[in-house]
């Protein structure tokens, strides 16, 4: 009898993932959640599993005992993508939650990043800090791990200072690049996400930053880095810091798709140091020296002859080219629930667009009409997974979308209550597609935004 447990690990084709599930192969029994369906290989099942999707989500952590997230939703998903990152990340956190509840997942291993002291986070660290909310928020005993830059082969933010000190003979530095950080080994964090899974008892509902020995500014990281790549740099310190700026010309230089570039330099307006060193001290772990993680990464970075898996703007984005996926975030007024900001909705849009549109509510169907034409712009049908946290309409067809089975709007609370998200996915519009991209989708975020006010006014 097989007594291993089963461990599922969402993100498992990421360079941490991947490095996880070699550490791992020994004493769990893998499954590695995948977007794209694959074969099993090396003794790990892959699930093809869209995290976007609470059903197949949740079918995916069938059987896993325990259950490892190392997912980030930075890049687009669709052919259009409208929203902010931090809320598609909210969306995919969410499902995963609900999804380990539902199967009885004894505990989540989590990691994030570090947040630093003070106000003014970043939103990409506030995203972060979001999603270890959102893993916990119905009861599986979270363990969460917050990191700053991770060094190691094939890793996005590696092959993002490899890349600049190997193409930029002279280096403008911006005052971002004289911020602390504590970079620490891609094996150092394997050692210890798997020191977690190992001692769930030791680390359960608890938070541990994790850095490596030495603390360094960005520049100064830069700097090791062209030593060690045995070349000469002059870098020069210039008074402006526009992340802006900074977000083009990394992009530029390094390949790495802007959409992952521009949060990842807000971020480094802030210290990033770990605050303690508990979690390396319980695993009797010696930090890996920065000059031998780096060194492993530089040689990897000129031996290999593709981008990271994280620059993959293709890879993250849905098979069917014409989808769009649009997420908003409303407030919630207390007291309130998802059905009711979805009942809400129905009865203020008619008197926002009036005297151009009426809803026709009929059992599980509400459809949407233009004043003068008899056929439904959008018919929608209550889905029977609707509960009072999470209202599922499927987009059943009208003049303004294709019949998708996948298709749908859905209003769901997050955070505890604090929010409610508004989001449609797998949506196929009826529109020629540039007529569609520069008209219904920019009157949705209209209508949202006018919508996010009305709820405003209520709360």
């Amino acid at each position: 009898m097989n007594s291993k447990k089963k461990v599922v690990i969402a993100g498992g084709r990421g360079f941490i993932g991947q490095a996880l599930i070699a550490a791992l192969a020994d004493s769990f029994e893998i499954i590695g959640l995948s977007r794209r369906s694959q074969e099993s290989d090396g003794g790990v099942e892959w699930r093809a599993c869209d995290l976007f999707s609470r059903a197949q989500t949740q079918e995916a952590l069938k059987g896993a005992d325990i259950a490892v997230y190392l997912v980030h939703s930075m890049l687009p998903s669709a052919r259009l993508t409208q929203g902010d990152f931090e809320d598609m990340d909210l969306i995919c956190a969410d499902n995963f939650a609900r999804g380990a509840l539902a199967n009885g997942v004894q505990h989540i291993v989590y990691l994030g990043g570090i947040l630093p002291k003070g106000t003014g986070v970043s939103r990409h660290l506030e995203s972060r800090h979001e999603v270890e909310i959102a893993l916990a928020a119905y009861g599986t005993p979270v363990t969460s791990l917050r990191a700053g830059l991770i060094v190691g082969p094939n890793g996005s933010s590696t092959a993002i200072v490899v890349r600049l000190v190997k193409k930029l003979p002279v280096m403008l530095c911006p005052a971002w690049t004289r911020m602390n950080t504590q970079p620490i080994a891609l094996q150092d964090v394997v050692h210890l996400l798997k020191f977690c899974l190992e001692n769930p008892e030791q680390t359960k509902n608890q938070v541990f930053d994790i850095g490596g020995r030495e603390l360094m500014t960005y520049k100064g990281m830069m700097a090791e880095t062209a030593r060690i790549m045995g070349v000469k740099r002059l870098m020069m310190d210039v008074p402006f810091d526009s992340p802006r700026i900074s977000s083009g010309w990394v992009s530029t230089f390094t390949e790495a798709p802007l959409e992952l570039v521009a949060p990842l330099i807000e971020s480094l307006q802030h210290s990033m140091v770990a605050e303690d060193s508990r979690l390396l001290e319980m695993a009797g772990l010696e930090p890996t020296p920065f000059e031998i993680s780096m060194r492993e990464a530089v040689e990897f970075e000129f031996q290999k002859s593709k981008n990271p898996v994280a620059f993959d703007k293709k890879g993250s984005r849905n098979a069917e080219e014409s989808t769009v996926r649009s997420a908003q975030r409303l407030p919630l007024p207390q007291g309130k629930h998802a059905t009711w900001v979805a009942e809400e909705y129905a009865r203020w849009l008619p008197d926002f667009l009036a005297p151009l549109m009426r809803v026709k509510v009929q059992d599980r169907m509400t459809c949407f009409y233009v004043k003068g034409i008899t056929r439904p712009l959008l018919e929608l049908e209550l889905a029977e997974i609707s509960a009072e946290d999470r209202q599922v309409f499927w987009i059943r067809g009208g003049l303004l979308a294709h019949p998708n089975p996948k298709g749908r709007l859905e209003f769901r609370e997050v955070l505890g209550g604090r929010a409610t998200l508004a989001a449609i996915h797998d949506f196929r519009p009826k529109l020629p597609w540039y007529i569609y991209r520069y008209s219904q989708a920019l009157a949705h975020l209209f209508v949202m935004h006018g919508f996010s006010e009305h709820l405003s006014e209520s709360t």
